[in-house]
């Protein structure tokens, strides 16, 4: 067995890799079932049919029994105790038509869009699949499997990406889901919205007839079984997604490109940071070598299919987003494809491309040139977002190793005021025309905030030192107290003021990307570090309220990622640290000079109150 990693893998070593066996079962364009992948003539695992009913399987496809009993699915996969298959005659049919691009009904009107996440560049040798390498470490399971509602039977959906409900309920089929039918719907309920560059479910379903696209739905199904409780099959879709993707006969095109961004965005939400930026590395360079930076690309490779032309568009700048998000909040990479000069036009709004009504795509330099072309243009929210991105890699590019002197910090400030004095008034809050959630303006707000806090914190005199403990995202920065607040202090509370606010939009945490764990982290630090201040604080009780709304948020987040459970239990462990700092104080009578007994008795009993919710939490996530 060879010990390649992907990249040699990508170069066509590896030979070692087994190929697909005659009996192997493509993705079913309706179940998106696993495919087999045992060597031809031996039979090492039943089918789940036979698994299911504890009978002997001859390896077939299909078994002899499954053809005995007429049933229309037979499907292997790896073998794990207990795991229990489909229903016998659970199949749809396979020769359901699904509507065109072109007879795609208009959308009725806005719906949620989606939000970005983290990649970029590593000089390190990509992961391997444990098979090669057995050092590469699973992502684990959340302790408590985050279970949703309603995606079984029943199948609400927030958005008509799954099949143009537009938030109806909806039987999805009169027999029980799959596990990997199950996973395919909270990947586009739960993970969709915050990056929609994929097709929509039911032209991606029928794009995968052909199976040329199974890396895809297999790196879709590892991280929509993120959001259920899929069992021991989440190992196996992973083990699948990763082998596919780097199979020495995948071809180099846009969908291996979107089913890398997944694995790496599920990765690092895992806790595998260093194996998502190795994945990265990769995906940008393929991204670079086939063109997808370049206007063509999508014509090219859209066979005149609107919808297609604008996934490929929108794979582009997710990933340009991602590697800006990546560099951004571990601060560990250099937002690379910053420096690329891409002339790709930019997405669409949400219901036009869940519609299939494309516009006419408008350009960087449409958007650049908006306020001086004296033509009044209507761009959309992802536009929005890719430039509150482009705004982090203008700050990433300043000198002297991201602590600037005031001339750089000006100028990067003006930016971002400029980005959110000039949002045309649809745009400048999270909602919609519908008053439901925009994803893509709420990941643009959140960028522009966590902005304003990495640019102006090295320049505050709020002493950073009490939250050092806080480096689940990034290592900690440390910050000198001054004697007063100046301009910048100010800039980090008010943008941590507000990234608290998004907390309380009424959506599910868990729809937001994962990168919003690390937002909230920043957010933190700055609550903490004022909370932690000597003097009596005159809007002490908005700041516990925002600390309460940040680990509630954490603690929702940590169903799903590891990497939210991390930086929940620091953030819990340094308001502790500070309680008792404070406690101490507050047994100094001389600390109370000037307080009225009505200001001291409420100012401790707010502070009992938080860490008492504190404590709560800390017990019932504990082991």
């Amino acid at each position: 067995m060879s010990n390649g990693s992907p990249t040699e893998l990508f170069n066509g070593l590896g030979s070692d890799i087994p190929n697909q066996p005659p009996h192997s079962t493509p993705v079913s364009s309706g179940s998106g079932a696993v495919d087999s992948r045992t060597p031809p003539n031996t039979v090492q695992a039943a089918c789940l049919a036979c698994r299911a009913k504890h009978l002997k399987c001859d390896g077939k496809n299909p078994c002899g029994r499954c053809q005995t009993s007429d049933s229309g699915e037979c499907v292997y996969v790896a073998s794990r105790r207990g795991y229990k298959g489909p229903r016998r005659n659970a199949a749809p049919n396979p020769n359901k038509r699904h509507a065109s691009d072109s007879e795609s009904p208009p959308s009725a009107g806005g719906d949620s869009c989606p939000m970005l996440l983290g990649a970029t560049v590593s000089s390190a040798a990509p992961p391997s699949l444990p098979t090669f390498n057995p050092g590469l470490v699973l992502p684990e399971s959340p302790a408590t499997p985050y279970t949703p509602s309603g995606i079984n039977s029943l199948q609400l959906y927030r958005t008509p990406y799954l099949n143009g409900t537009n938030g109806a309920l909806v039987e999805a089929n009169s027999r029980p889901q799959t596990v990997p039918e199950r996973c395919i719907d909270a990947f586009y309920y739960y993970f969709y919205p915050g990056h929609p560059a994929v097709l929509p479910k039911e032209q991606l379903l029928k794009t995968a007839k052909d199976g040329k696209i199974d890396h895809l739905l297999a790196a879709m199904r590892w991280v929509g079984s993120l959001y259920i409780d899929a069992g021991p099959a989440r190992a196996t879709f992973f083990e699948e997604a990763m082998r596919l993707s780097y199979s020495r006969d995948v071809p180099k095109d846009g969908y291996l490109v979107q089913a890398m961004v997944i694995i790496l965005i599920g990765l690092d939400g895992s806790c595998q940071q260093e194996k998502a930026r190795e994945i990265l590395s990769d995906v940008e360079r393929i991204a670079i070598e086939i063109g997808l930076y370049t206007r063509a690309f999508a014509t090219n490779h859209g066979g005149a299919i609107p919808r297609l032309e604008e996934s490929w568009r929108r794979t582009w700048w997710d990933l340009f987003v991602v590697d800006g998000m990546v560099a951004g909040v571990h601060r560990q990479t250099n937002f690379l494809l910053f420096d690329i000069v891409a002339d790709v036009g930019l997405p669409c709004e949400e219901h036009e491309y869940t519609s299939g009504m494309i516009p006419r795509p408008m350009f960087l330099e449409d958007f650049d040139d908006q306020l001086f072309s004296g033509i009044d243009r209507e761009f959309s929210s992802f536009a929005y977002r890719i430039a509150s991105i482009r705004n982090l890699g203008r700050m990433m590019r300043l000198p002297n190793s991201g602590f600037p002197n005031e001339e750089n910090v000006n100028r990067i400030e003006s930016l971002l005021s400029n980005w959110r004095m000039h949002l045309p008034p649809s745009k400048r809050d999270c909602l919609n025309k519908d008053c439901q959630l925009d994803e893509m303006m709420f990941q643009a707000h959140m960028i522009n905030h966590a902005c304003s806090i990495i640019l102006h914190q090295p320049l505050s005199q709020l002493d950073s030192s009490p939250a050092r403990e806080v480096t689940a995202c990034a290592p900690h920065r440390a910050v000198q107290s001054g004697d007063r607040f100046n301009l910048h202090t100010k800039h980090i509370i008010t943008a941590a003021c507000e990234i608290s606010k998004m907390v309380t939009y009424n959506v599910p945490i868990t729809s937001h990307t994962h990168f919003f764990t690390c937002v909230l982290t920043l957010s933190s630090i700055v609550h903490l570090s004022k909370w932690a201040l000597e003097y009596f604080i005159h809007d002490e009780d908005d700041l516990r309220q925002q600390i309460r709304l940040n680990i509630g948020a954490l603690n929702k987040l940590s169903g799903v990622w590891k990497a939210a459970n991390n930086a929940s239990g620091q953030v819990k462990g340094v308001a502790q640290e500070i309680y008792r700092a404070k406690r101490a104080q507050q047994s100094n009578p001389s600390f109370w000079v000037g307080f009225t007994q009505e200001e001291i008795i409420s100012s401790m009993a707010a502070d009992e109150g938080i860490m008492s919710e504190i404590d709560t939490m800390l017990t019932s996530s504990a082991p």
